[in-house]
């Protein structure tokens, strides 16, 4: 949550300093090259490929097995992102061009998004890196630090645009080159902070690379089609990038920053959720237990739906406030909280999307089931970048995010389909009944949400941040208290399961 949150605020931190305007642009384009490569590369295979394979190491051969993968893996990383690196920035201007080839109708613009690719390349290791230490944590069992390591690249994006911002001109280079900077200083720091956790565990850094290893190998082969199957939500943003390239100033940076913002429940929850499945699917698989296997995903989905759900009304109907109150000020006017807010509410339409397949897709490459995610990805790819053309001509910029979320939608039906498949079931029943009253109480949640904003505004009225945030933080109250009722009415088994969690943390926390 930490790290999440603190990733809103860098948001704010650059709305506040370069609004929508053609540097954010440019950053955002820039930002999104090695942005795509870590996700599809580095966080995403390492979830899908290696995880498996080092938590195998660890239920059969102990940890000694275990760290010898870990440093091929890492060896391994190095070798290949440097070189990925290398040719991305010598080819750093053609692949721009490429991908933002409107840009070269506005003086400057392509030049500084080559320029800002450019320097953020090296971002790419270290984040390859980092997510090799999270993967082999989480196989450990430890949670917090990793999720944490996210807040360093956070701080250290903030803390370098408003350090920086003022002293890049005096040094002849863009005031946005300083978040460039911030971005590779936050790689350093997500490795700084898992290493000594890893380190406790038993960890040490050997150079050693034996391309020949077999655990290597099958890691490094699964890294392929694990890239593939997690590729679609990415990809899709990617051609949503791409796209809104053409559609004008400030299109861009209005997607990215709808985009930060929905895909903050899925951090927050998706993420989580999927995180603590993997491992524990994993396990199940080694052990040839499908009934456990099928149970743990079951419980994983239903628990993402009481909590993703809510989540997609609440942004749905409350997006212009919530846009307004985190984002409008200094550089980011009305115009930009209107367009932002229209985005937000298509994008969320997804956002069970988007969950589902956080913690669907990896779960097949736990099973053994490589190809399945592989072919629903590249079929997802192809369904979203149609509905993006054809939905941008009537739409504009707005038909990128619903093309996006329609995409999502059927990404996770049919990952949800072929798993039921493989299972020969997934507890169908008892998810869809879940979904059916938690959808009941959201919608109620959502009624209320509405009425409780239009009152908010009658009885406080005005524009200043504080009655805003005044007005917002009681809309939410109120939602959320009309959830809890509803959920509660309607026994949602995950809603009393974690209550019920939650009031035990508390009472054994010593006072």
């Amino acid at each position: 949550m930490t790290s999440r949150i603190l990733g809103v605020v860098r948001e704010q931190v650059l709305a506040a300093l370069f609004g929508a305007g053609n540097a954010m642009d440019a950053y955002n384009v820039a930002y999104r090259i090695p942005n795509l490569v870590r996700d599809l590369f580095a966080e995403g295979a390492m979830s899908s490929a290696f995880v498996p394979t080092f938590t195998r190491h660890l239920t059969a051969e102990g940890r000694e097995s275990a760290w010898r993968l870990g440093n091929h893996v890492v060896n391994a990383l190095v070798v290949i992102t440097t070189a990925l690196v290398l040719v991305g920035i010598v080819f750093a201007e053609p692949l721009v061009t490429l991908f933002a080839a409107a840009y070269g109708s506005v003086p400057g613009k392509l030049e500084l998004t080559v320029f800002l690719t450019r320097l953020m390349l090296p971002f790419l290791t270290f984040v390859a890196i980092a997510a090799a230490f999270m993967g082999m944590l989480n196989s450990l069992h430890r949670f917090f630090i990793p999720a944490l390591s996210p807040a360093m690249y956070n701080v250290a994006t903030i803390t370098c645009a408003l350090v920086l911002v003022p002293l890049m001109p005096g040094m002849g280079l863009p005031a946005i080159a300083a978040v460039a900077v911030g971005s590779l200083v936050g790689g350093v720091a997500q490795l700084a902070l898992q290493w000594p956790a890893l380190r406790r565990d038993g960890f040490r850094y050997r150079p050693i690379l034996d391309w020949h290893d077999e655990s290597l190998r099958r890691v490094l082969v699964l890294m392929g089609p694990g890239t593939i199957g997690l590729a679609a939500t990415q990809v899709n943003v990617f051609v949503n990038t791409v796209l809104a390239t053409g559609q004008g100033t400030g299109a861009v940076s209005w997607l990215n920053y709808a985009f930060r913002l929905m895909y903050l429940p899925i951090g927050l929850f998706g993420v989580s959720i999927a995180t603590a499945t993997l491992p524990a699917v994993s396990r199940h698989a080694a052990r040839h237990d499908e009934t456990a296997a099928r149970s743990t995903i079951a419980d994983g989905f239903s628990l993402m739906l009481m909590l993703n759900v809510p989540a997609t009304v609440g942004l749905v109907v409350l997006a212009t406030p919530i846009v307004r109150v985190i984002f409008e000020r200094s550089a980011f006017t009305a115009a930009d909280t209107a367009a932002t807010a229209a985005a937000l509410q298509l994008y969320a339409i997804g956002l069970v999307g988007y969950s589902i397949v956080r913690i669907a897709s990896p779960v097949f490459y736990a099973l053994g089931q490589n190809r399945t995610p592989v072919m629903i990805s590249v079929a997802t790819v192809l369904a979203n970048a149609l509905l993006n053309v054809l939905l941008a001509r009537f739409m504009g910029y707005r038909g990128l995010a619903l093309g996006t979320s329609i995409a999502a939608l059927l990404n996770a039906a049919l990952l949800m389909f072929f798993l039921r498949r493989r299972l020969d079931g997934i507890e169908g029943g008892r998810v869809a009944r879940s979904l059916g009253r938690i959808t009941l109480a959201s919608a109620l949640m959502g009624i209320a949400a509405v009425a409780a904003d239009v009152a908010a505004g009658a009885w406080l009225p005005g524009r200043g941040l504080m009655l805003q945030v005044m007005r917002l933080t009681a809309t939410i109250g109120v939602a959320l208290g009309v959830l809890s009722g509803a959920a509660y009415v309607l026994r949602i088994r995950e809603f009393r399961d974690g209550v019920a969690l939650v009031t035990r943390r508390f009472r054994s926390t010593p006072q």
